[in-house]
């Protein structure tokens, strides 16, 4: 409700229209959450090849993996949020 309130007084001071604010927190809060869930991804690695230094290549090699899915799945979020933006 204040997030709402808070654009409707931006829209009036900025003469923007809502749904580019709204594109842009998009934006913004995918790329947030794709740099937690990598960092979460490399913690979790890391703390793996610690304990079993010996299946470190697998470990690597899976953490790089996933990075990619995660960083593609930000990658589509901000481009929908820029074709929204475009419109």
């Amino acid at each position: 409700m204040s997030l709402f309130i808070l654009l409707q007084a931006a829209e009036a001071v900025l003469n923007l229209s809502l749904g580019y604010m709204g594109a842009a927190i998009g934006a913004g809060l995918a790329t947030i959450g794709a740099g937690l869930g990598i960092g979460k991804i490399g913690q979790g690695a890391m703390e793996g090849i610690a304990r079993q230094p010996e299946a470190g290549g697998d470990i690597r090699s899976t953490m790089i993996i996933a990075a990619a899915l995660v960083e593609g799945v930000a990658f589509f979020a901000v481009v929908v949020c820029l074709l929204v933006a475009i419109k």
